[in-house]
């Protein structure tokens, strides 16, 4: 007759603990494993994300060929506003042990529908003074040579 064996095992789980991102490290270390986390995004970066918006958006671009150039203190201002809001967009999709390559792509899409969206909507401002002016001089010189016609017309009667 074959004998049976009974093993009885008990399992514990431990208290989930916080540890600091320098513990976690320390802990990956020991454990071979390296973990690269790219989200949430470091202040230099929102920083370099922010000028870089600013320059895409007051100086000569793709998007100025269709859209007018911001000045530089309104370009400052939106790009600011477009990289919060699209930080707050991307942050609140954090989802569980994510690496942030989703998050960052989330955060990138925004901004770009965020920046169109602000060029869109923006009112155009006057048209080009040089161009106005020179308008209104070709203007003024048709009704003067309409009225320097009629008066030769009137002379001929």
């Amino acid at each position: 007759m074959a004998e049976t064996e009974t093993i009885s095992t008990t399992s514990t789980t431990l208290p989930a603990t916080k540890i600091s991102k320098e513990e976690e490290n320390e802990l990956e270390k020991k454990q071979g494993g390296i973990s690269l986390r790219i989200w949430p995004l470091s202040q230099k970066t929102r920083d370099a994300v922010v000028n870089r918006l600013i320059e895409s958006l007051s100086t000569e671009s793709i998007l100025s060929k269709r859209y007018e150039i911001f000045p530089s203190k309104e370009a400052s201002s939106v790009a600011k506003s477009i990289e919060e809001e699209a930080y707050g967009v991307a942050s609140a999709a954090v989802v569980g042990d994510d690496d942030g390559i989703e998050i960052l792509k989330a955060y990138s899409k925004e901004i770009s529908k965020l920046v169109l969206d602000s060029v869109k909507t923006r009112p155009l401002a006057s048209p080009n003074p040089i161009a106005a002016d020179a308008k209104a001089d070709s203007t003024e010189d048709v009704k003067e040579e309409e009225e320097a016609h009629v008066d030769s017309v009137k002379v001929e009667a």
